[in-house]
């Protein structure tokens, strides 16, 4: 049914989560995964004295390396689970459109992602990468959200 499922992570435990959930798909369907981790740049540091705290280049560089740990954790997870899986870490400023892109290249026939379920003025400011990816995936995408407190979920 899917053969290459991607998967994207920040480390959150909603997209831990959708990793748990890619991965046991994934192995009862005999599937692969694509684990992506987007380096998304974060407005500029200054420290008190005006100064920068890293220059434009020193960050994306520190982003990249840290999606590429999250990527090669989920690698690491899914192989312990007899999955073979891709990490893909990106930069990128648009993360739903990064999604939708490494959908497209990997040739990945299913999404699975976490949304971190923001309302109201939090949504309309920081925008919704689930919703942008909805809208332009051109396969299906699974969203697991956040468990009411208390709740069981099953995996």
């Amino acid at each position: 049914m899917y053969k290459r499922i991607l998967v994207p992570t920040d480390g959150s435990p909603i997209s831990d989560s959708a990793v748990a959930s890619a991965i046991e798909l994934a192995r009862a369907l005999g599937s692969e995964i694509v684990a992506l981790s987007i380096a998304v740049p974060e407005p500029m540091l200054q420290s008190l004295d005006g100064a920068m705290v890293l220059d434009p280049g020193q960050q994306v560089d520190v982003l990249l390396e840290r999606a590429n740990e999250l990527a090669s954790a989920v690698a690491v997870r899914a192989q312990a689970a007899g999955v073979h899986c891709v990490p893909i870490p990106r930069f990128s400023l648009d993360p739903g459109e990064a999604i939708v892109d490494a959908a497209r290249e990997h040739g990945c026939d299913l999404v699975i992602m976490g949304s971190h379920g923001r309302r109201g003025l939090s949504r309309l400011f920081a925008g919704s990468v689930t919703q942008a990816v909805l809208a332009h995936c051109a396969v299906p995408v699974m969203v697991l959200h956040p468990a009411p407190a208390g709740a069981r979920q099953p995996i």
